[in-house]
């Protein structure tokens, strides 16, 4: 009998994911000075001991400016390295690969930790800071505005992400993934509910996906070829006028001629008046709209719950990694139970089986 395809290996480039069932990036806005710490290290490596093909970080700044909240993981300067390297050597020791996600929150930045508000500090309060953006505008009305980003500051935050990819690299990630998603800074510039600039960074698709792609050659010059490049994109805003899935997938062939090697497919996250129609796998069909459109490989992501709905998706090829989050919180060791509904023998880590879990 075939075993289930969610628990097989896939090759890309220079890597292989040894099952289809990865850790989404969750930030855990736990970090002081963008500093990782023992939270970090139990946090992410417990889900390598449950045996998840890879294990994608948080989304970690490029910048102080870049956080979305004081709490974020950081990855502007060379001192972060030492304690990621220590995540990454433990992640690998598992068997399973070890990824992170590159991001800038631009006009979404310098927020209070969302367990104790959604507030939005100014630049002139405690844990605030100037946020920027393509426009200045505010996500919320009555939140202080974002600065717009001069060119020669867009060639700063790109210099900025090239500089965090090497130290990436040098902290043994072997997944590097842009964040170009959830209405952070990339996305800003993709939306043209965002974006209002009339120079070469506004206007047009051409103009609008140039920050992106830009950032994408800065990285590339930096991996070494064991690396795999993903972006995370929102494949619509959910809002009239937004980005969408054809202005997505236009983006992924252009993506893919660069070398992407995954698109991590969500939505949303642009604009506060979206509507999205939030129920089980509703982000699976622009997945899937990529992977046929573009012949990429895609990741799928959103309310995904069970192995058979992991599995369903698999098989009708609408993804060919699934990426979870809050099921992983809710039960870190999800592959082996995933592995038991669909009837497939898991080997659990040797500390772990001497004791005959099952």
């Amino acid at each position: 009998m075939t075993s289930p395809s969610l628990f097989s290996s896939l090759k890309l480039s220079h890597l292989e994911v040894k099952n289809r069932i990865v850790v989404s990036p969750m930030c855990q806005y736990s970090a002081v000075d963008g500093f990782a710490n023992d939270w970090h290290l139990v946090h992410l490596g417990q889900f390598a001991i449950g045996r998840a093909g890879a294990v994608i970080q948080e989304a970690t700044a490029v910048s102080p400016e870049g956080r979305i909240s004081y709490g974020d993981l950081g990855i502007w300067k060379d001192e972060h390295i030492k304690k990621y390297k220590q995540i990454t050597n433990f992640i690998k020791s598992q068997g399973s690969l070890a990824g992170i996600q590159l991001a800038h929150a631009g006009r979404k930045a310098s927020t209070d930790l969302p367990w104790i508000s959604r507030k939005q500090f100014s630049p002139d309060e405690e844990h605030g800071w100037q946020t920027v953006a393509p426009s200045p505008i505010p996500y919320h009305e009555k939140e202080h505005p974002p600065i717009g980003l001069s060119q020669s500051e867009i060639q700063e935050i790109i210099a900025q992400f090239k500089d965090a990819a090497a130290r990436a690299v040098e902290a043994g990630y072997q997944i590097i993934e842009i964040h170009a998603a959830h209405g952070y800074l990339i996305h800003q510039f993709l939306s043209p509910l965002v974006n209002f600039r009339e120079d070469r960074y506004g206007g047009s698709f051409e103009n609008r996906v140039r920050f992106l792609l830009e950032i994408v050659d800065a990285i590339k010059s930096v991996l070494k070829t064991e690396h795999s490049l993903w972006v995370r994109l929102s494949a619509t805003d959910w809002a009239d006028g937004g980005w969408d899935i054809e202005q997505t997938v236009k983006l992924t062939h252009l993506l893919k001629g660069k070398a992407v090697e995954v698109a991590d497919i969500s939505s949303g996250g642009a604009v506060s008046f979206q509507k999205i129609p939030v129920e089980p796998g509703y982000q699976v069909p622009f997945s899937d709209q990529v992977k046929q459109a573009c012949g990429i490989g895609t990741g799928a992501v959103g309310l995904i719950t069970s192995a058979k709905q992991a599995q369903d998706i698999l098989d009708r090829g609408a993804a060919d990694l699934i990426l979870l989050g809050r099921e992983f919180l809710r039960h870190p060791h999800l592959v082996y139970t995933w592995a038991q509904e669909l009837g497939v023998q898991q080997s659990w880590a040797p500390q772990y089986a001497r004791a005959k879990i099952e």
